[in-house]
């Protein structure tokens, strides 16, 4: 087999061997940067079949500095295309903005980024703040529960609302249970072959998994066909992408290709949110500090108000909250491309086939440009202490052509979840009951994050 990489110094590779490629993340979510970090790590894997060892030899190699990672997202971003394994969410997900290439993905972008302009995504914000607010109308002072679960529940509501005017809260846990199916499944899926295997075994899994994604398929199929009798854009994404289309030949979208880009975002536009939000609530609950001074600016900007989204650009110290806790823990921890052909990437060439996968969860705990990268400090992004940091330093939300569509609006979500429901309550972790990082699709806290709910009484404003 050739090599990755060439001019490569050896003492510059810190090699993984042995490691089934589709586990690789959760080993290095467990790396700490030193620092002589390299800037590459690189390994070789063989996936056995049947008999035959040695059989598809992989190369993988994780990329650590920010101008190399802008380099394989943004300089040489036709050189790549979506890695080894990403069959696992096509098998649910179909052909979507998320598992699309080439040509396709450029058409179907274009097509999908008016709904998330500016004009729309601020006429957004009263919906998230209303849905916020009725979430708490059940909350009781001195309650358990989890608030995870809270979380993806709200945001499931808004982007059903925001992006398809549908109102789901009666499918949550239909929802829920199938997003927990598919997230425990794709691997199997990871190889297409294999995943047709599984397909035609008589697996109770198999069975518990093509039940759920058959609810989920009829819950989006209800949403669109409750749409298609609508004769013009009425503001949400779905009634936009029915009048919407293709620029260059005039097409509209298929009833399948509607699906997949509708559940792609239904699926991705609210677990990336929720996921935020709960480790945002574990760590203001250890840093009382932090939560004392959100709390501060939310009761001298807001007045006891609800929040509303002229309010977004005053809530400077809540942003920082957002970003340093995306910082710690970004939902989309880690995202990989394939070379289809040889390409440089800084002084490495890079050989076709390669994956190179790239991970902010490490990138965002480099010293070198977060001093105490373990510490919640939200001030770090101050002006003053943020200038400077490379581009690709900070990357939550990827980067070039594949960069996450609803970047924007996930920014405004945040920080108005994080406004209404910090503004009435604290979040107190249970003793001895931490979050735990689980790599799966997102960076998931298992087994949620259980909380005692304290009501706020609003500090007077002078």
């Amino acid at each position: 087999m050739s090599t990755a990489l060439e001019a490569l110094p050896p003492q510059r590779v810190e090699p993984i061997q042995r490691l089934n490629p589709f586990r690789l993340l959760p080993a290095l979510l467990k790396l700490r940067f030193r620092g002589d970090f390299s800037d590459v790590v690189t390994y070789s894997y063989s996936i056995k079949a049947g008999l035959r060892a040695g059989f598809w030899p992989v190369r993988f190699v994780y990329l650590h500095r920010p101008e190399l990672v802008e380099a394989v997202c943004v300089k040489n971003d036709k050189s790549y295309i979506k890695p080894l394994g990403i069959e696992g969410l096509r098998r649910f997900l179909g052909n979507g903005l998320l598992t699309s290439e080439g040509k396709f993905h450029l058409r179907q972008r274009r097509m999908i980024q008016p709904a998330f302009h500016k004009k729309r995504i601020d006429a957004y914000a009263k919906c998230m703040v209303d849905y916020s607010l009725k979430r708490t109308e059940q909350w009781k002072d001195g309650q358990e529960l989890d608030i995870h679960t809270e979380m993806m529940g709200v945001t499931l509501e808004i982007i059903a609302k925001t992006m398809f005017n549908a109102e789901v809260a009666g499918d949550a846990a239909k929802v829920a249970h199938a997003l927990d199916m598919i997230t425990g499944y794709q691997e199997r899926y990871g190889i297409r072959w294999v995943g047709k295997i599984f397909d035609a075994l008589p697996l109770p899994s198999t069975r518990r998994l093509l039940k759920a994604m058959a609810e989920l398929d009829a819950i989006m199929y209800r949403i669109i066909d409750e749409h298609c009798g609508a004769e013009e854009d009425t503001g949400d994404l779905l009634s936009m992408l029915l009048q919407a289309r293709a620029e260059e030949d005039g097409t509209i979208m298929s009833g399948q290709q509607l699906r997949d880009e509708c559940l792609t975002l239904f699926l991705a536009g609210h677990e990336t949110t929720a996921v935020l939000m709960s480790w945002t609530w574990w760590l203001l609950s250890e840093h009382p500090e932090v939560e004392a001074k959100l709390h501060e600016e939310l009761d001298r900007v807001l007045e006891g108000r609800p929040a509303a989204m002229e309010d977004v650009d005053k809530l400077v110290y809540t942003r920082y909250v957002v970003t340093e806790a995306m910082r710690l823990y970004p939902p989309a921890f880690g995202f990989g491309r394939q070379a289809i052909e040889d390409n440089q990437v800084g002084p490495y060439l890079i050989r076709k086939g390669t994956i190179v996968g790239m991970a902010p969860f490490l990138m965002h705990r480099q010293p070198e440009w977060y001093p105490e990268p373990e510490k919640f400090d939200p001030e770090r992004w101050t002006p003053e202490r943020s200038e400077g940091l490379p581009k690709f330093a900070y990357c939550p939300f990827g980067g070039g052509s594949r960069k996450c569509i609803g970047d924007q609006f996930a920014w405004m979500e945040a920080t108005l979840l994080l406004a209404t429901f910090a503004q009435g309550w604290k979040m107190r972790v249970l003793p001895g009951r931490e979050p735990v990082p689980q790599p799966l699709v997102t960076l998931r806290p298992k087994g949620g994050v259980p909380v005692v709910l304290e009501k706020r009484t609003l500090a007077a404003v002078s």
